[in-house]
């Protein structure tokens, strides 16, 4: 008997990304979910962020997945699930290193990403 094939969910991500303790491999995990999210049909996609994610263990993160759920929902033109709206941080996170990346995200980090104080740049989003 063969296992059969599941998109990962945003649920599933958030257990994923608690699981590891390194920001790489933890972006690593964020891209391999944006290139299974692009290869789903539209009526998948959305379910695959409906549930919120548990708790991974550091706020940034947590607050980046409200984010990342919102983007993609608006991308769909859809409303983002109630549970994002308490992700925040109070304290704007530039997850680059390098001065020119952090530039570069403040003036092209999506509106959602924004709204939850996380600034990455859509070009981030779309090299995954």
């Amino acid at each position: 008997m063969g296992t059969k094939y599941e998109p990962m969910s945003l649920s599933r991500l958030a257990s994923y990304l608690a699981s590891v303790d390194t920001d790489q491999i933890r972006w690593k995990l964020v891209w391999e979910f944006l290139e299974e999210y692009r290869w789903e049909a539209a009526e998948t996609r959305v379910g695959l962020l409906r549930d919120e994610p548990g708790p991974i263990g550091d706020v940034r993160w947590d607050v980046l997945l409200a984010a990342l759920a919102e983007h993609l929902l608006a991308q769909a033109d859809l409303a983002p699930p109630a549970w994002v709206d308490a992700r925040v941080l109070r304290r704007a996170w530039f997850p680059a290193e390098l001065a020119i990346h952090r530039a570069d995200a403040l003036a092209w980090a999506p509106a959602a990403f924004r709204k939850h104080g996380v600034y990455l740049s859509v070009h981030d989003l779309s090299v995954a």
